[in-house]
């Protein structure tokens, strides 16, 4: 399995980013190599914590997949955990932790994956420092776009 992992501190209160990221519906329309988002049975685990399973349909190059996740949002902790449902992963596990910094959130961000496919999982990995660094420009396009581009402090 190949683990890669990011920290880095954004200008948004960490609830801020903890709504954002948990929206995954509206992921196709920023993040441009998400063709779409289906999603279904989303539901309370327990007060502030809910459970939502997604479909997201990829498109990079000549490479298309589907493939579905449960992502787990907990507000209290501040973590939103995705785990493999099916797809063209052997696994895939991948958390967003957005903790308060004196600058707004330390995003703690990690993935955790191995592809079925011996060429595809070798390519991902020769690129994973590009993709997740591209992934999370997108993510921080999407707050700017949302939120400004000053940080907002929590009362």
């Amino acid at each position: 399995m190949r683990r890669h992992a990011l920290t880095k501190v954004l200008p948004y209160t960490p609830d801020q980013l903890f709504q954002m990221v948990g929206d995954i519906a509206r992921y196709p329309e920023f993040v441009p190599w998400l063709m779409s988002m289906r999603t279904w049975n989303d539901h309370d685990i327990e007060p502030g914590v809910s459970s939502v399973d997604a479909e997201a349909g990829v498109g990079i190059s000549i490479f298309r997949e589907r493939f579905t996740t449960r992502v787990t949002r907990d507000a209290h902790q501040r973590l939103i955990a995705v785990s493999l449902i099916s797809g063209p992963f052997r696994a895939l596990k991948n958390s967003w932790l957005f903790r308060p910094h004196p600058d707004g959130t330390l995003l703690e961000f990690s993935i955790d994956f191995e592809f079925k496919s011996r060429l595809l999982d070798g390519f991902l990995a020769a690129n994973m420092d590009r993709a997740v660094g591209k992934l999370i420009a997108c993510f921080e396009a999407r707050a700017k776009a949302l939120y400004g581009a000053e940080a907002v402090s929590e009362a």
